[in-house]
């Protein structure tokens, strides 16, 4: 699958992700852009943007996304905090669809 991590994503965590296609906001050259734009770009070339943005789905209209999006919902963005979200966001990558939303938890 061809993600695309957010800059808010430490580009170590693309280490975890050798199954997948993984590149970056920042080596797309697209440092700065704005959500809605971004997603607009990612839905060119990427099956899945992924962000620990918890305010994008307030800031665009879901129904219309241009390109799945997957929110990690860690308490922070460090490596550490995300990487125990791994198996269920590999586990979600196999069943999700284009242009949805999904909310990325750890399980208990």
């Amino acid at each position: 699958m061809r993600l695309l991590l957010d800059e808010s994503i430490p580009v170590k965590f693309r280490r975890s992700l050798l199954s997948h296609d993984v590149r970056t906001v920042v080596e797309m050259g697209w440092s700065g852009v704005k959500n809605g734009k971004l997603l607009a770009l990612a839905a060119n070339e990427f099956d899945v943007f992924v962000t620990v943005d918890k305010n994008l789905p307030y800031q665009q209209n879901l129904i219309t996304l241009p390109v799945a999006v997957v929110v990690l919902d860690a308490v922070s963005n460090e490596l550490a905090a995300l990487l125990p979200l791994l198996p269920s966001f590999e586990e979600s990558l196999l069943t999700l669809k284009p242009r949805t939303y999904l909310l990325v938890t750890r399980v208990a």
